[in-house]
């Protein structure tokens, strides 16, 4: 049987050409179903009906260098491979019911100052009770982050360790990498910064489709068999 022959008998057996998926080495199970039934899914609720805000927050760190992916072609294809390791670190929040994303951006890292930048952010955009839902960076579960939350009336909810599948923000930072980076050549710093930040500050104008489909509230829950 050939290879296209065997492409469409798979097809013909509801078969899909899928990436295979990562489970977290150390993920508790017990402790995500419990947070998620407990802590995330009532807030949730409550922020459908209007009656409260839920930002997820994480930080991606973009690193100028190449992005190789895969295209049909009939010979090999090769694109340009850019100088240097400059990071573009995004510190972002995206709201789980309305997707507005809030940011806050350097060149050099991310530390609880920058968390702090982002909560007063936060704060200034709604004045009904807030939630954040993060995972534990020690940057982020430190004294100061904690105090200014409080100060502000945010609540801080910090996800099970070892949770990505949970944190909503983490499925925003893949689409970004694959619209931007992937087999794309930056010719310096400046231009891969701009891109970035173009493709967030306009993706609702450009990819509202693909955005209503990907965030939805629905997350991937592990089974135990999965792990086995």
């Amino acid at each position: 049987m050939s290879k296209s022959q065997m492409r469409r008998f798979l097809k013909s057996q509801d078969y899909k050409y899928r990436k295979v998926c990562g489970i977290p080495a150390k993920v508790d199970i017990d402790k995500q179903q419990t947070f998620k039934e407990t802590m995330l899914d009532p807030r949730l609720e409550e922020a459908k009906k209007g009656k409260r805000v839920v930002f997820f927050v994480d930080a991606a760190h973009f690193v100028l260098g190449a992005f190789l992916g895969f295209l049909w072609s009939l010979k090999p294809v090769f694109i340009k491979t850019p100088p240097g390791r400059q990071r573009f670190n995004v510190l972002g929040a995206l709201n789980a019911v309305t997707k507005e994303f809030l940011s806050i951006t350097n060149n050099t890292y991310i530390t609880s100052i920058q968390v702090c930048e982002l909560l007063r952010l936060i704060a200034a955009s709604t004045t009904i009770p807030t939630t954040i839902i993060l995972d534990n960076a020690k940057y982020q579960r430190c004294a100061l982050v904690i105090n200014l939350a409080a100060e502000l009336k945010i609540e801080l909810l910090f996800l099970p360790p070892y949770s990505p599948n949970l944190n909503l923000i983490e499925r925003l930072w893949k689409f970004t990498k694959k619209n931007c980076l992937n087999s794309k050549y930056y010719s310096n710093f400046n231009s891969f910064r701009d891109g970035i930040s173009g493709f967030l500050d306009n993706m609702h104008q450009t990819h509202q489709k693909d955005l209503k489909s990907l965030l939805t509230l629905n997350f991937q829950m592990f089974t135990a068999e999965q792990l086995q």
